[in-house]
């Protein structure tokens, strides 16, 4: 695997930007997690808050009736170090996780979800339409001065009518995508820099976990990185925002290995695939405020 472009600055001046969505008038819509909105770049970098829905909004997918839904991780402490932002501790003592609507005319944020049976979501992160309409998410969790929140993997409708957990007692789930064909979840785990493929067996259903296990092991850094949020590609390789050495590390869906493509942040959070031929990445640096775009050499898969 080569060819890979030279990164570009796409838009600096981000507070802590993740969830890049490509839109079809060029644009980008992103979260700024720091700054609690939903934002637009445009190609030449101008930038228009779309949305305030406040807290931490971390994950962004547009949904089948055209609306942002947004995975709300209710919000960090930030800590500044020198020209880098990193986030901290949860904002708040209690969770207050959400999954939330925002209608992309208004702006306005309605909540879909914020418990499971009577539990609250604690840190939403990224999210996935399946073709049938609904959506796969993580709950990352979040740490707190008394300890780390177990994660989980949900599925839910996308009008708020219900909502299962379909792994639990993950160790901080973070980045979601399906395959090609829609028969396998990915998830990346960002502590333990790991990702597991999960068979989907029925819409929003997942098979049951093999022992000591989320999923099938499909690979790791060879060395020490620490992993977020995914897109996949076409041909169905895994591509996975990587952090301390920042980059995009690309898995064969196989388990056959992996491949590291460096970029200029070591907060290298988000990629999503766009442009007419889908071959233009853009990425979050996050911890420096930067969207990027470079020519990848395969095409991104079509998301639902």
């Amino acid at each position: 695997m080569s060819g890979y472009g030279t990164p570009e600055v796409v838009a600096t001046g981000l507070r802590f930007p993740e969830g890049p969505v490509p839109m079809s008038d060029g644009s980008v819509l992103l979260v700024e997690i720091a700054r609690g909105t939903l934002t637009r770049v445009t190609p030449d970098g101008r930038r228009s808050v779309v949305a305030e829905p406040g807290g931490g909004p971390n994950g962004l997918a547009i949904g089948p009736d055209g609306a942002a839904y947004v995975c709300n991780n209710g919000g960090f402490e930030w800590i500044e170090a020198g020209d880098l932002l990193f986030p901290g501790h949860a904002a708040h003592a209690e969770p207050c996780g959400s999954i939330q609507r925002v209608d992309l005319t208004t702006g306005a944020a309605t909540t879909l979800y914020d418990s499971f049976e009577g539990e609250r979501l604690k840190g939403p992160n990224d999210i996935v339409f399946d073709g049938d309409g609904g959506f796969w998410f993580t709950d990352h969790g979040q740490v707190r001065a008394n300890g780390r929140d177990h994660g989980a993997i949900y599925y839910a409708a996308a009008d708020g009518s219900r909502i299962s957990r379909q792994r639990a007692d993950m160790m901080g789930p973070n980045g979601i995508g399906l395959s090609p064909d829609g028969a396998t979840l990915y998830v990346s785990e960002t502590m333990t820099a790991r990702v597991w493929a999960m068979d989907i067996v029925a819409p929003g259903e997942l098979a049951p976990p093999p022992p000591w296990a989320p999923g099938r092991f499909v690979g790791t850094p060879p060395a020490f990185r620490l992993l977020d949020s995914m897109a996949i590609e076409e041909s169905g390789n895994i591509c996975v925002g990587t952090m301390v050495e920042g980059g995009i590390t690309v898995f064969d869906p196989d388990g056959e290995g992996s491949e590291f493509v460096p970029l200029p942040d070591i907060g290298i959070t988000n990629i999503a695939f766009g442009g007419a031929d889908r071959r233009d990445a853009y990425v979050t640096g996050s911890t420096r405020g930067t969207l990027y775009r470079l020519r990848w050499p395969r095409r991104g898969l079509i998301v639902n």
